[in-house]
Parts: structure tokens; sequence; C-alpha cells
């Protein structure tokens, strides 16, 4: 049964982003609770992007300071799995720490930050150059780690 579930994850993900994007019923209270559902069992069979999306919304959404907790515990797991934009929130969430649930861990920052912006993110790699610039993190200010950074930086279009 394990097997079927994990099997049927990445498709009880995409109905449940389905719904949860979908016009139909927008502000309907069953519709939502049918997409977390269904967010949760995909997510809890293992699958990445479920992870991701039920953990943002947990942890950006989520009514209390349990669900949000509960967010970045999923945010955790699919950064884990390689996730790169549970990468960059957990970078944020180790570098300011959350609760009593994540303390405030530099090294662990830096990490998943490096990761993040390895896979491109353009908010993980603005990080990493401010933090060669400037320092932080642990890390000493390096031109040379500076100019790697910038180097892989996407280019801005020109402003009107």
């Amino acid at each position: 049964m394990r097997l079927v579930m994990k099997l049927l994850a990445p498709l009880l993900f995409w109905i449940a982003f389905g719904l949860f994007r979908s016009p139909v019923l927008r502000g309907s209270r069953r519709r939502h609770t049918l997409a977390m559902k269904l967010f949760r069992l995909a997510a809890d069979n293992g699958n990445r992007r479920a992870l991701s999306v039920y953990g943002h919304l947990l942890h950006f959404r989520g009514e209390g300071v349990a669900n949000r907790i509960q967010g970045a515990i999923y945010l955790q797991r699919a950064a884990e799995k390689g996730d790169v934009k549970a990468l960059y929130q957990m970078g944020r969430i180790h570098e300011q720490g959350f609760e009593h649930h994540f303390r405030v861990e530099p090294e662990q920052a830096l990490r998943a930050y490096r990761r993040a912006a390895e896979l491109g993110h353009p908010l993980a790699l603005k990080r990493m150059v401010e933090l060669c610039r400037d320092g932080g993190l642990g890390l000493s200010p390096d031109a040379q780690q500076l100019s790697y950074w910038q180097q892989k930086q996407p280019a801005l279009p020109a402003g009107k």
C-alpha cells in the first residue's frame, strides 16, 4: 500500500495544485480543505513539490505557531530533497531562527543559501553576493567568491 501511495503522490499533488489554483468555487472552504488534505497526503508520501508547496502554505499562511512550525518542517524535508525554493527559505529560517524549533544556525543558513544559489535561485544568489561582499554567517569578505557569485547572477533587464 505504501508503494502505491508513493506512486500516486505526484498525481495527488497535481490534482491539489489544480484545485488550489482553479477559479471555480474560489473562496469555498470545502475546496480549500480538500486541496490542503491532498497536498498533505502527497507531501506525507514524499513528493518533493508537495512538500515545498504545502510547507510554504503552512509556514507563511498557517493559522497559529504550531502550523507555521509544521510548515517549516515540511520545508526542511523539501530542502533535503533538493527543492530550490525550500532551500532558500531554510537559509532564511536558519539565519533568523524561528520560534523554539529552529535555532539561529549560521553554518546551516550558509549551506542552504549556497546550495540554492548553485541551483540558480535568484534571491539566494543575491544573498551570496551580499555575504561575500560584506561578510556574515561566518563568512569573511572574499573578492574571488564575490566575483564567482556575481557572474552566476542573471543580467537584469534594462529600465525604461
